[in-house]
């Protein structure tokens, strides 16, 4: 079978790289990029732990051929924090103990990014309808909304 050649940007870095046409983009993002954040829960678009974007748009990795990522912007966890620093919620997930085991974090960090970047001051309710797509075991929800209400607030602090 001939591999695709698929020519994207990942992380805001042009990339390149040869699948299958069965490929994910989670297997071709772990396997043959080396970007194990994204994490694969169930392997059927239930869990979320796979989340990135692509085009701004949050999709589950599982759920997405490699090959239509060619032409398109993909953002992973790798990309959420800068070289030198993590992101805000990435920060407030650490000093707010919302994370325990780590399968569901890289999801969760990039949904919540998603939904602070649509929506910079978002209701408890509007925070948890956002995230319903993340599954997590084993904190229960209430410290990973708390941690996405407060960081909201800290970006909307720091903007004035």
């Amino acid at each position: 079978m001939a591999k695709i050649h698929v020519s994207t940007t990942i992380n805001g870095e042009p990339t390149e790289f040869l699948c299958d046409a069965a490929d994910s983009m989670l297997d071709a993002l772990r396997d043959t990029l080396g970007l194990t954040g994204s994490k694969e829960g169930c392997g059927t678009g239930d869990c979320g732990a796979c989340s990135i974007t692509l085009d701004g748009r949050l999709v589950c990795s599982c759920l997405m051929l490699a090959a239509e990522a060619d032409g398109h912007e993909i953002e992973t966890i790798e990309g959420m924090a800068a070289p030198d620093k993590l992101h805000p919620l990435q920060q407030k997930f650490l000093e707010s103990a919302a994370l325990q085991c780590g399968i569901c974090t890289p999801g969760m960090l990039v949904a919540a990014k998603s939904l602070l970047e649509r929506n910079p001051n978002p209701t408890e309710t509007e925070v948890r309808f956002w995230l319903a797509g993340n599954l997590c075991r084993c904190t229960g929800y209430d410290k990973i909304v708390r941690a996405v209400m407060e960081t909201a607030a800290d970006m909307r602090e720091a903007a004035r």
